[in-house]
């Protein structure tokens, strides 16, 4: 079994699933925990949502080995939202809501590391929804909810209308400090020892393994390695921004400066210059220890190599790379106290 979770849902009017809280999701959960779902649920095999009546819950809060699993069960008895049971017996394309939300809390609970894992198919099962101090909300039904709330003096906020939420609401990492909660999506993986400050920004499938400083964006699919520094407004191409098909990390001890980018990998102790983006077919200057000119290269072929310099020169306009004679070290004392 890859994981299972026992979460608590929101449905639009036409009974289907927008959303679903997985408060304590199981990663390759032990054989005698399914055999207890599978004696009280009659499940088989397979990946499968199944919605818990209330006979279900108090059953499987009888009858689960778990001490995690059963006080959360047992605090579920009575609950007037729908309770959903999600099984994953393989890690293969998302067939449903639950499914896709479960992948995503794996991301944000450490159990996975961005681009580990199958999200084939994630945006069609993603409803686009209003997301308000009452929770998520279909487009659909939001109408008559704020002129319900406007008929009671009050106002309907609105603070998002997108397919995913904002990460906070549903996992709070542990060790972590986020400046601005509505910049990290659900499916953000944030290392222990991570800062991301106001202007930064984490995609799902992407994150920063941790110890980092985040005052950067994080796309999709884009990977920091610990003791990198993405600096203000700096910014990463990831497979939805311009990366294609190829799959950006960033390495140990890099310094992406104020409005640098990339868009090729990384290896370690690099630094691009303050306002270089460096895109796959950027031509390179590539300079020995001397600053002699050695050859000019598209910057695609340098991808993934270490201790690499980039800037450029103020005199020629030319881009250059040279040996990376100082390597960052982030302040211990800001990121071991989070």
């Amino acid at each position: 079994m890859y994981a299972l979770a026992v979460g608590i849902g929101t449905k639009n009017s036409k009974n289907k699933w927008l959303e679903v809280y997985y408060p304590r999701p199981v990663f390759k959960p032990e054989q005698i925990l399914t055999n207890s779902i599978a004696e009280v649920t009659g499940y088989n095999g397979g990946n499968k949502d199944i919605e818990l009546s209330a006979q279900d819950i108090a059953a499987l809060a009888e009858s689960m080995p778990d001490d995690a699993q059963k006080s959360l069960l047992t605090s579920l008895q009575g609950a007037n939202r729908p309770i959903v049971l999600t099984l994953l017996d393989t890690d293969s394309a998302l067939q449903s809501t639950p499914e896709t939300y479960l992948k995503l809390h794996l991301l944000s609970h450490r159990f996975v590391l961005p681009n580990d894992q199958n999200l084939e198919g994630i945006y069609p099962l993603l409803p686009n929804v209003a997301w308000t101090e009452q929770g998520a909300v279909d487009l659909e039904d939001l109408e008559a909810m704020q002129i319900a709330e406007r008929l009671k003096g009050r106002v309907l906020e609105v603070s998002a209308v997108d397919k995913f939420p904002k990460m906070t609401n549903y996992v709070v990492p542990a060790g972590a400090r986020i400046a601005h909660s509505a910049r990290i999506r659900l499916g953000a993986y944030i290392g222990e020892g991570t800062t991301v400050m106001h202007e930064g920004f984490v995609n799902f499938n992407a994150g920063a393994i941790g110890p980092n400083m985040i005052e950067g964006r994080i796309s999709q699919g884009v990977t920091i390695e610990s003791g990198t520094n993405l600096g203000g407004s700096a910014s990463t191409a990831g497979t939805l921004s311009g990366g294609g098909n190829i799959v950006i990390t960033i390495g140990k001890d890099c310094l992406l400066s104020a409005n640098a980018g990339t868009g090729i990998p990384l290896g370690d102790r690099c630094t691009i210059e303050a306002g270089l983006y460096i895109t796959p077919g950027t031509v390179v200057q590539i300079l020995d220890e001397e600053r002699n000119l050695v050859k000019p290269v598209k910057a695609r072929e340098l991808a993934g190599q270490s201790d690499m310099l980039f800037i450029r020169n103020s005199q020629t306009g030319m881009v250059e790379c040279r040996t990376n004679r100082k390597a960052i070290e982030l302040n211990k004392a800001l990121h071991s106290h989070n």
